[in-house]
């Protein structure tokens, strides 16, 4: 289906409500905030399982989630000030509305809060870094390189097929493994298991996404995985990945036949989501779908700890 034949989910009289709220609202919108679980969850994954050997700390935990969701808000900020800047993301956006694409956020103003964004994460990363040591401040940064990359240089990141197996590692298995070792304990197969599970539904929500932007992403010169495996293909990977990662959960979790409860609620959603997703034509319709599968990430990561408890 023709996007431009499709309603634009961001309208005249919505830009016009928009234009009126106060500036710190606008710069909580372009940080994306709703879209935070998908860096604090594997933090959390991470500490809940430090804590199952004893070494949990409540103040790393939080100086962890902090400083993740510090990089997630100055790499989604300076996303909406660079493709604002090329002159995409404006109101035929099929997704969320982008603040600078639409000219309510001026987009110098935009980087300098990524700027900040990043600052926080650097100050609270040093301090983690005493007690991590170097693998800590290589994991941050690399992080912060790959958020300024992202949207920036001659071939940003966005712009080509490896986020997803960028998101599996850095939201999944490095994040949920670094929390593990600033709890001061060890990374076993287990905890690499968990950081996969983890990261492939946050590897489905960017999936969904350049599904749902395709077409400006084409005309934008972009190639991402969605446009190259084909509108099919994406769907079926959507769904596998959501599949991969219930697998994985049982795998990991379940040892007799009670512990399938507690995991019963993600497998819901995991057919209802990809149902949803094979029979919903490109439209302003997938948005919905993105909140489902954060929700899926969480209900999946919860039916585990449950079903652990249990086995």
């Amino acid at each position: 289906m023709n996007t431009s034949a499709i309603s634009s989910n961001t309208s005249a009289q919505a830009v016009e409500r928009l234009s009126q709220l106060p500036l710190p609202v606008l710069l909580i919108i372009a940080a994306r905030v709703k879209t935070l679980g998908l860096s604090l969850a594997p933090v959390a994954a991470g500490s809940w399982l430090a804590a199952q050997t004893g070494g949990w700390n409540p103040v790393v935990m939080l100086a962890a989630m902090l400083a993740a969701a510090a990089i997630q808000i100055g790499t989604n900020l300076w996303n909406d000030a660079a493709d604002g800047g090329r002159g995409t993301d404006g109101s035929n956006r099929l997704g969320p509305p982008r603040m600078t694409g639409l000219g309510l956020l001026d987009a110098a103003l935009v980087r300098r809060a990524a700027v900040l964004a990043f600052g926080v994460a650097g100050v609270v990363g040093l301090w983690l870094a005493t007690l991590g040591g170097w693998p800590i401040v290589a994991i941050g940064l690399v992080s912060l390189g790959l958020g300024y990359f992202y949207s920036m240089g001659p071939r940003p990141l966005s712009h080509t097929a490896l986020g997803e197996v960028l998101v599996v590692l850095f939201f999944g298995v490095i994040a949920v493994a670094g929390t593990v070792y600033l709890h001061g304990q060890a990374i076993t197969g287990t905890v690499l298991m968990v950081g996969v599970i983890t990261g492939l539904p946050a590897a489905a929500v960017l999936l969904l996404n350049n599904h749902r932007d395709r077409e400006l992403d084409q005309i934008a010169g972009r190639r991402t995985l969605a446009i190259v495996i084909g509108q099919r293909a994406t769907r079926g990977l959507y769904s596998a990945l959501l599949m991969g990662a219930l697998i994985g959960g049982f795998g990991l979790a379940v040892r007799s036949f009670l512990g399938i409860v507690p995991l019963l609620p993600a497998v819901v959603l995991m057919v209802v989501l990809a149902a949803t997703m094979g029979r919903t034509q490109i439209s302003t319709r997938l948005n919905r779908l993105i909140a489902g599968t954060v929700g899926f990430q969480i209900l999946l990561l919860l039916g585990i700890a449950a079903a652990m408890a249990l086995g």
